[in-house]
């Protein structure tokens, strides 16, 4: 099935890896004796962020913290929509001091409703935004409490997924948002209630296989035409270019020691 589809611009937060490491372990892709490259990391996630500019979409920088490897991982910094900034609140030690720092960023660059949250949320990184509704991840990071948290805050109506896969950790990792009405996800790393509401809402949706999962293939950016998303998962490539999409893949394997891609790596700034 073939569809005519268009790009929309969008703007983008995205934090250079200039501090990364795998010091500490918090999912089961990071193994903390593993040598990594901050060069070829920093290097990757600049073909990233280049080829989001090249693709006509915005991106804004945070400045990285010392002491924070993970704060790369954009994604689980906020989540925005309409303009208002739901603030992260991490569910590890090793990562609290990203939360502070994302919402002071959106505080000095002119956001006015922030909110500081009650209960644990890593932003996007559980938190996916599709049309009008808001499919919201839990069952690992994100506390389910958040989730009438978020509902209240943006006044959109908010689905709840349960993950219980750990390599599927945060629902960015087992599910990729392609339009206003599509979507791709990995059964598996669902609960069956969670699958069976996906597969209500979302009956033509594309299923990744347990490969395409483990090649972190869900970890996706569209922006409607073009789906970047890491370039080992050619399986996924295949299905969305029959739908109509342009998949673009991407090397951020030395970022995917830490448990990231593309979507970890971008935060979406929806004014």
């Amino acid at each position: 099935m073939s569809t005519s589809r268009a790009a929309t611009p969008r703007k983008l937060l995205m934090c250079p890896p200039s501090h990364f490491d795998v010091t500490y372990s918090i999912n089961p892709w990071m193994v903390p004796g593993k040598p990594t490259d901050r060069a070829l990391a920093l290097l990757q996630w600049e073909q990233l962020r280049d080829l989001f500019r090249t693709l006509g979409h915005t991106v804004e920088t945070i400045e990285p913290l010392p002491g924070l490897p993970d704060m790369v991982f954009a994604a689980n910094g906020a989540t925005v929509v309409d303009g208002k900034v739901l603030g992260a609140r991490f569910l590890h030690a090793e990562r609290t001091a990203e939360g502070p720092a994302y919402l002071q960023w959106f505080e000095q660059h002119g956001y006015r409703e922030v909110l500081w949250p009650e209960h644990i949320n890593e932003g996007e990184g559980d938190y996916l935004t599709v049309g009008r509704r808001i499919l919201a991840g839990t069952g690992f990071r994100t506390d389910p409490r958040s989730h009438a948290e978020a509902q209240e805050f943006f006044g959109l109506p908010v689905t709840s997924l349960t993950l219980v896969n750990p390599r599927h950790y945060h629902l960015d990792t087992a599910l990729a948002v392609l339009s206003d009405t599509e979507i791709m996800y990995y059964p598996a790393a669902f609960t069956p209630g969670s699958q069976a509401v996906l597969r209500e809402m979302f009956p033509d949706a594309i299923h990744a296989s347990d490969e395409e999962a483990a090649l972190f293939g869900l970890n996706a950016f569209s922006d409607g035409l073009n789906v970047l998303l890491p370039q080992a998962a050619q399986g996924l490539q295949e299905q969305l270019r029959a739908r109509g999409f342009n998949p673009i893949g991407v090397d951020l394997t030395e970022l995917l020691k830490a448990g990231g891609s593309v979507k970890c790596c971008t935060l979406e700034l929806r004014d």
